[in-house]
């Protein structure tokens, strides 16, 4: 599929391997989090017919307009990583890192990240879109844009190292891709999400250890 695209891996990318691949991984980012999302858009769909505001349809697309953008900013570093992987060799043929230290430190740094209160934090606006509508409510379509970008941050701050691990099993791996997005969804509307957010954590970090121990 990628070669169709015209990202040989034997050869530099040009500025329009970049660019597909770019919208490969935003349009990805976005199918993977509606999901998780779409809560919170309920929510504040909700919220804004109660309150009997005008322009409910647009302010509901802005918010999703702010959310949308984070993942379009992520897409864009994470295309960029993949270039890069690709210019010195290191991506296979399903377009996962070739290097098993690569890898393994990959695994560790999101597994750790799991553990992190960072992530505890940003879970806990994504596990509460409730909370964050009532402690970051902005009026008008602006506030709609800001709400939606400030939710889509928290949302990136839960996810990002999970995102990461497509370059371990291969960002073209679609049976990845599908088991990311369901442990992303339970993470967070899951009743014991944090728990095995943590768990989940603490299995990357070991295996990413495994995967480098089993090289040296």
């Amino acid at each position: 599929m990628m070669a169709q695209m015209g990202m040989t891996r034997d050869m530099s990318w040009t500025a329009a391997d970049v660019f597909f691949t770019f919208a490969m991984w935003a349009v990805m980012m976005v199918g993977m989090m509606t999901g998780t999302a779409a809560p919170v858009l309920l929510l504040f769909a909700a919220a804004r017919a109660g309150r009997g505001d005008r322009g409910v349809r647009m302010a509901v697309v802005m918010f999703g307009l702010g959310y949308v953008t984070v993942w379009v900013g992520f897409s864009a570093c994470a295309a960029l990583a993949q270039w890069a992987l690709h210019e010195t060799a290191m991506l296979s043929p399903v377009m996962a890192t070739s290097s098993p230290y690569l890898a393994g430190a990959i695994l560790i740094v999101a597994g750790a990240y799991q553990l992190t209160p960072w992530k505890g934090a940003c879970l806990t606006h994504c596990r509460s879109p409730l909370g964050f509508l009532m402690t970051n409510w902005h009026d008008g379509r602006l506030g709609a844009l800001q709400m939606g970008a400030r939710h889509g941050a928290y949302c990136l701050g839960c996810c990002w190292g999970l995102m990461c691990v497509l370059f371990v099993v291969g960002v073209m791996n679609l049976v990845w891709v599908a088991a990311l997005t369901g442990f992303v969804l339970f993470e967070k509307i899951g009743p014991a999400g944090t728990v095995v957010a943590r768990v989940a954590g603490a299995v990357m970090v070991l295996v990413g250890i495994l995967l480098i121990a089993a090289k040296v």
